[in-house]
Parts: C-alpha cells; sequence; structure tokens
C-alpha cells in the first residue's frame, strides 16, 4: 500500500511504525508541520491493558517504554486540610518528549518517510494519489474540517479552563489537590512521569477562573510555545503550599477551555480520522496518546486483515467505535463531575474521595473492595458515622427518615403507570403489583400517577382519588402491604394535562384516543408533538378547579392510609408543562419569567402542603432537564427544587424528559444520577431534604455507589422491580446481609440465602505438600525511583 499520515504525532506515528512492521513493501509517509524536537505537553498515562496490546503489536516500543516508565498504583486525595491514599489503582506513565523521540526513531529505522517542519499536501490530491490517507491532525484538524459533511462533527467546548503544566517535584502517586480558595474551587491533576518530575494540571470552573482574576489576559494572544506567564505565576501563589518550594514548569502553557470531539463517521472515501481529530476524552479520565495509540493498533490490524482498504476502513470502525463511545461517556461523566467541584465544598472528606474515584461510573463501591479493601471499608463506615448507625451495613440497608415516616432502608419502587384501572379504581391487579414489590422487601413503594379528575387521566386504563370509591380501593391495598411488610407505601398525584386522553401504552402510547377521548388542559394551546390533541389553554377558573382536585386528591389519600405523597410535576403532565418554557408560552402572570411560570405548580403544592398532615412524607418529582433545546436544564432544575423546598417538600424525586415528543435524551447506566446529584449537594442537602435517584439505576452494587458517594439519599428503581419483583431481598442475600432493614416475610424465610449453581460451591483439595510463595501486596506502591525503581521492574 501507499499511505499518506497527516499529523506526526504519537498515533501517526505509531501507525506508520506497525505497517511498515506488517509489511516492509508499504510505502508509509508522514507529514509533520512542526519541528521534531517540537512536543507540548509533559507526561502521558497509558493503562496496563494498553501496555498490553503496545507489547504485542510492537515489542522494541513496549520495552523501551517499559524502562522509562514511572509505576504506581495510589491516588492521593488532598481536601479540606486532609490527604487520603487509595491503591490499587495501577498507573504508568512517561514523557511525552521521550514518548515522541522513541516513535519517531522507531518509524524512521523501520523505512517510513517521515517529514519535519512540512506541511502536507492539499488531502485531496493526497487522496488521489495514495491508496490510503490519514488524517491524524489532532483536535482543530483541517482535514475534519473540509469533509465536515461526510463526519459530521460535533464539539462541545465546556465551561471549565485548565492549563498543562509541570512542576520539578517528583509525587510519588497520582495527586488531587482540591483546593477552596476565595474565588471558588480550584483543583490540579497531578501524577510523575519520569525521575525528575510530574505533571501539573491546573482546572476552574470559567466562574472561579474570572473571579480569581485569570482572565487578565483572555484577550493576549500568545505565539506557538508561548506559556501564560502571569497565569502561571498566579498558580504558583495559589498553590505555593501544595508545590512545597518546588518550581512550576511550562511548555506552550495557556488556558484552555476543553473541546470534546465526536464523529457521526470517522472515514471519507479512503481518508479515515483517528485519535484527536475523530474523539476526545477528557484528561481526567485518561490520555488522549493512549486513545490515539489504540486507534492505530486497531487500524493497521484491519487494514492487514481485508484484502480492500473500504473493508478494512469498515472493519475498523466497528470495532474501534464502541470501545471509543464507552470512553467518552466515561470522559462526559468526568468532566461533568469536575466542572461541578464547587458543590462538593463542604462534603464530608471520605465521602468527598470516594465520590471523586466513582465520578466516571467505572469504579464502583465493590470494585473498590477489589483495589483496596481497606478504604472500601472506611466509606462504608464513615457513612454509617454521618447517619449516626453504629454499624456498618450496605449503604442501601440504612434506614432513612423521610419527613415524618421511618424508612426500613433506602430502596424505592419508583412509580410506574400500569393502565390497568377501571373508572379509576384499582382492582386485583393493582393489590398484587403493588402487595408483591412491597413484600420483596424495598423501603417504600410508590403508587402510578394517580389522577385527580377524570379528564386529568393519560389513559382510560389510569387509576384516581377523584371518587370514594377509589379511596377504598386503595385503602385496602395500603392496608395488605402494611400488614404484609415493613415497607412504607406513598401516592404519587398528578395530572395528565396535554398528554391526556390517549391509548393505553401497549395500544400506542402517546396517540390519542379515536373514541371516547376527552378535552385536555395546558397552560397554552400547545399539543405535545406532532399528531397529539391541541390542548385548551386554561383560565383562571380552570385552574382554581384543578387546583382543589388536587387538594381533594391529597385528603383521599390520607385517609386511604398513604404514609407519603408525591405531587407529579414532571414528564410533560400538566404542572410540569406550567415549568417549561417550551409548553408555557402564556402572556400572563403564569408565563414567561422564570418565577411566572413556577407560580400555580408552587400555588398547588402550597394547597397541598397545608392539608397534608404533619407526621407523613411530603415530596415533588421533578424533570431535572427538557432535553431539548430552549428548554429547562439542570441548572433550572436546582433553582425550581430550591423553590418547591421553600414551599415544604421534604423530597426531590429527580427524573427528567418527556416534556415535547422531540427530546433527545443521552440514555445511559444511571444517566439521571448526575441531576439528583446537583440537586441534592447545591440545595436539598443543606435543608434536609432528601433527593431520591432514578433512571436506569439497575445493580445494588450502583444503588450503594450513588448513595456512598453523597449523590442521593434514596434510590428509586422501576423497571429493575418489573424484571424481579423481590430485588431488594435477592441484593440482601447476595451481599450477605440479614439484618431489620431486609426482612423475609416469614413465608419466604427458607429463599433468603442465595441458591447454589453449578460447581461455584465446590470445596476443592489441598494439592501442595509446601505453601505456594505468596505474591507481593501491590495494593499500595508508590513512585519512589531512587528506592525501588529495580523492585517496581520486578514486580511487573
Amino acid at each position: 500500500m501507499k499511505i499518506a499520515v497527516i499529523g506526526g504525532g504519537p498515533g501517526g506515528l505509531y501507525f506508520a511504525a506497525l505497517m511498515k512492521q506488517l509489511d516492509s513493501n508499504h510505502k508509509v509517509t508522514v507529514w509533520e508541520r512542526n519541528a521534531a524536537s517540537d512536543t507540548f505537553g509533559f507526561g502521558v498515562v497509558f493503562s496496563d491493558e494498553t501496555l498490553g496490546g503496545i507489547g504485542n503489536a510492537d515489542p522494541v516500543v513496549a520495552e523501551y517504554m517499559s524502562r522509562r516508565f514511572a509505576r504506581w498504583s495510589d491516588i492521593d486525595i488532598h481536601f479540606r486540610d486532609q490527604m487520603h491514599t487509595v491503591g490499587g489503582q495501577g498507573f504508568a506513565a512517561m514523557s511525552r518528549k521521550e514518548l515522541l523521540e522513541l516513535l519517531q526513531r522507531r518509524s524512521i529505522e523501520l523505512g517510513v518517510d517521515v517529514r519535519f517542519s512540512t506541511m502536507a499536501p492539499d488531502v485531496e490530491q493526497l487522496s488521489a494519489e495514495y491508496d490510503l490517507v490519514l488524517a491524524a491532525d489532532g483536535l482543530n484538524s483541517a482535514v475534519r474540517t473540509k469533509y465536515a459533511q461526510s463526519f459530521k462533527p460535533s464539539l462541545d467546548p465546556r465551561t471549565s479552563k485548565y492549563m498543562w503544566l509541570g512542576t520539578d517535584q517528583v509525587f510519588e502517586a497520582f495527586k488531587f489537590f482540591v483546593k477552596e480558595t476565595a474565588a471558588g474551587t480550584m483543583q490540579i491533576h497531578g501524577y510523575p512521569y519520569s525521575d525528575e518530575g510530574s505533571t501539573f494540571i491546573v482546572e476552574m470552573h470559567e466562574d472561579v477562573w474570572r473571579a480569581a482574576g485569570f482572565d487578565e489576559t483572555e484577550n493576549e494572544v500568545f505565539a506557538p510555545g508561548v506559556s501564560d506567564q502571569k497565569a502561571v505565576d498566579k498558580v504558583t501563589e495559589i498553590f505555593a503550599d501544595e508545590l512545597a518550594g518546588y518550581k512550576v514548569l511550562t511548555n506552550n502553557s495557556k488556558w484552555i477551555n476543553f473541546t470534546t470531539v465526536r464523529n457521526e463517521n470517522w472515514r471519507h472515501e479512503n481518508i479515515v480520522l483517528l485519535g484527536d481529530s475523530a474523539h476526545t476524552a477528557h484528561f481526567s479520565i485518561g490520555s488522549g496518546t493512549k486513545l490515539a495509540m489504540e486507534d492505530a493498533l486497531a487500524l493497521a490490524a484491519c487494514l492487514h486483515e481485508h484484502a480492500d482498504v473500504d473493508r478494512a476502513l469498515a472493519a475498523y470502525e466497528t470495532e474501534r467505535r464502541p470501545v471509543v463511545e464507552s470512553t467518552q461517556r466515561a470522559a462526559q461523566a468526568s468532566l461533568e463531575w469536575f466542572e461541578n467541584i464547587g458543590q462538593y465544598k463542604d462534603q464530608d472528606p471520605v465521602q468527598f474521595c470516594f465520590n471523586l474515584l466513582t465520578r466516571s461510573r467505572r469504579i464502583t463501591a465493590e470494585n473498590l473492595k477489589l483495589r483496596d479493601p481497606g478504604f472500601a471499608q472506611t466509606v462504608e463506615a464513615n457513612f454509617a458515622r454521618l447517619n449516626g448507625q453504629q454499624h456498618s451495613a450496605p449503604a442501601m440497608f440504612q434506614p432513612y427518615t423521610l419527613g415524618g415516616i421511618e424508612l426500613a432502608n433506602r430502596v424505592v419502587v419508583s412509580s410506574m403507570d400500569m393502565y390497568s384501572a377501571s373508572e379509576g379504581v384499582p382492582g386485583e391487579f393493582h393489590l398484587v403489583h403493588l402487595g408483591s414489590k412491597a413484600q420483596g422487601g424495598a423501603g417504600l413503594v410508590m403508587t402510578e400517577m394517580v389522577c385527580v379528575s377524570d379528564i386529568g387521566r393519560i389513559t382510560p386504563g389510569c387509576t384516581g382519588l377523584y371518587s370514594d370509591e377509589q379511596a377504598t380501593a386503595w385503602k385496602r391495598i395500603t392496608e395488605y402491604v402494611h400488614s404484609n411488610s415493613q415497607a412504607k407505601i406513598g401516592a404519587q398525584i398528578g395530572h395528565s394535562g396535554r398528554k391526556g386522553s390517549t391509548k393505553l401504552m401497549w395500544e400506542g402510547i402517546d396517540q390519542p384516543l379515536e373514541e371516547g377521548n376527552w378535552e385536555v388542559l395546558a397552560p397554552s394551546a400547545l399539543p405535545y408533538g406532532e399528531g397529539c390533541h391541541v390542548p385548551v389553554a386554561m383560565d383562571r377558573t380552570q385552574m382554581d378547579e384543578v387546583r382543589q382536585q388536587f387538594v381533594d386528591a391529597a385528603r383521599r389519600a390520607d385517609a386511604a392510609g398513604f404514609d407519603a405523597l408525591e405531587v407529579h410535576m414532571a414528564h410533560g403532565y400538566l404542572l410540569s408543562s406550567f415549568l417549561s418554557p417550551l409548553s408555557n408560552q402564556r402572556t400572563d402572570e403564569y408565563g414567561g419569567s422564570f418565577a411566572n411560570r413556577l407560580r400555580f405548580p408552587l400555588e398547588v403544592l402550597d394547597a397541598v402542603r397545608e392539608i397534608w398532615p404533619a407526621d407523613k412524607a411530603l415530596g415533588v418529582r421533578v424533570s431535572a432537564t427538557d432535553w431539548a433545546e430552549g428548554g429547562n436544564t439542570d441548572d433550572d432544575a436546582v433553582l425550581i427544587s430550591q423553590a418547591f423546598i421553600e414551599h415544604g417538600a421534604q423530597f426531590i424525586d429527580v427524573s427528567s424528559g418527556q416534556v415535547v415528543k422531540s427530546e433527545k435524551p443521552a440514555f445511559g447506566r444511571s444517566y439521571q444520577t448526575p441531576f439528583a446529584d446537583k440537586i441534592r449537594n447545591r440545595v436539598a442537602a443543606a435543608a434536609g431534604v432528601a433527593v431520591i435517584a432514578v433512571g436506569a439505576v439497575s445493580t445494588w452494587d450502583d444503588a450503594n455507589s450513588i448513595l456512598l458517594a453523597g449523590r442521593a439519599d434514596l434510590i428509586a428503581l422501576g423497571r429493575t422491580h418489573l424484571y424481579n419483583p423481590q430485588w431488594t431481598l435477592q441484593a440482601a442475600a447476595e451481599q450477605d446481609y440479614a439484618g431489620a432493614a431486609a426482612l423475609w416475610p416469614k413465608q419466604y424465610k427458607a429463599g433468603r440465602r442465595k441458591p447454589p449453581s453449578a460447581r461455584t460451591d465446590a470445596v476443592r483439595p489441598r494439592l501442595s505438600l509446601l505453601p505456594q510463595n505468596q505474591e507481593e501486596d501491590l495494593t499500595h506502591v508508590r513512585w519512589t525511583p531512587d528506592a525501588n525503581a529495580s523492585a517496581l521492574t520486578a514486580s511487573h
């Protein structure tokens, strides 16, 4: 093959070297606009997995890298005048300059034509003259821009500012210095890369950056290679204690806003993107160099395995894209966590450390037990202490006081519409459905949305609390729950608004009824989406009627024996539609401004709060984001939640979306938890108000991790309980928990132990006469090159 490589960074050079190794007849030319000696940055970090791949692909490169690596397994987290060390992580880093020099030498000795200080010819010309063109031209890729219609790039510039620096202080571990200053929270990401220095990245939210005066040089244009010395001096002053007299090193160091790069396609004809030109991932989760070299390995392998370029590039993208997207999801979670780090400034230090470690969801409570059992035990004991408990049961089995009620544990069966009532009356199905969930061990079981009027139903199958007959039927269910479980039961009351008068879910979700439909109400005469009902814009009389319907439903809920009440102000139903600017375009005092859009929902909450008993629990469900341009965001949700708290809400149940049909949600594991986290740590926790996290939480490990990190107080699971009504009790059995927070019904006690399967319970015989050598404990390895370089090399 005849191959053109645009960009002589690690990804481009490594690919060139690999192709020449696979077939020396390949003619590979690399164009690099910078000189061979030009490199920016300090250290690069690799995972053991990536190093294994490099070792398999090119032993020469791998052997040299291994000799130059700094290796360690500890993370030191400095926060609120405390340092906590967490081990078992496994890091390897080296100088970026040394890595680049190695790859340059390796490429040249293999016969690659590397042209430094040379701009590549026009990519269109290269595409015509070469079999393959590799665009490894970085974040600001000119190739990607030229063929944007094919690649369909998405660039997401973020709000935090960061600067790449170094220091001649050789850290012994990965260092997070989280510092509260007069301007706000700043953090250092630091790690050693040799026996001579460490990377020292300073990062902060733009608001903090401006408050600290770093915007003094905002409009200055620095030439390539020139650093922002005023900013460097200020950083040196702020982090003087952390630097402990060591120097700050610069290399083209200036303020940057991180940009997340995604492309719908990575190829255009015989042109393919690699590394930062194709994708970026925030530095807090790993190295862009690592990703680029993994790209290079996968691409070279696919080209070698397939007979033609077209099939090879298709195979490369099919193989590599899921890996990259997984990394980007983790990186996005980490990036957003650091953007919001200021909300944790008052968090308990141990809890903060666990929060930081689990920010990307790749480390969980159970995973930490494998990495560093000692610190995992500290986290669990600390959580029990923070919650006034004497023992260290799993977090999900710690009791919780919600308003005026005591929950045995922190698991909630989330509200799920069942569409199985007749004239709003719950029947045998609802008794079995909710009764079985209560017997399954959850601390709190929530009903589906119970509608406050007949025209407030979503479908003809929705339940209600607008008649005494309905209340009597509900009382039978609450009595069953109270008599046959330790669970509390809550009613979620709501009005469908413009999303009402639709078919049962399995007949056509959100599709208008063809017969027997009714008038639907909304703040404005705007349909939920194409093909949906056009609602009636409510007048003052209708608003008064609806408010009273909520009050009447709340009274009936109390009489029916419910322990908790949740007012549904999410998912685009009536009260939610008042909150969103996408559905509320009124011009009176109930529309327009943020305060006006809050007015009617607050009127309803105030009226319900006035009659709801103080010895029970009252809360609100919110949509934390509309997932649509121009709609409410998670920052708006914080303000909305604060208003509800000020008006008496004792818990906030944090969901998202379903406000407009055109929404574009970013689904994923625990995808709504960051919204709950933000609301809890910005407004709710300080007010003593509980926050419920919900949304794609399916494992007890994730539930424990969310609670231990302080992201929520309770965990609501919906579909998980449909899959397994005894989920909570099963989770107790799997964690060997047999305490008061997970009591098995006496009829089911014989099943409280996890049954054996296959040969997992086999007892193995002794087959060695003498004890085997015990492996060295590598939980806590520090980078102390003078003391243990030889030991580290041997251990790896």
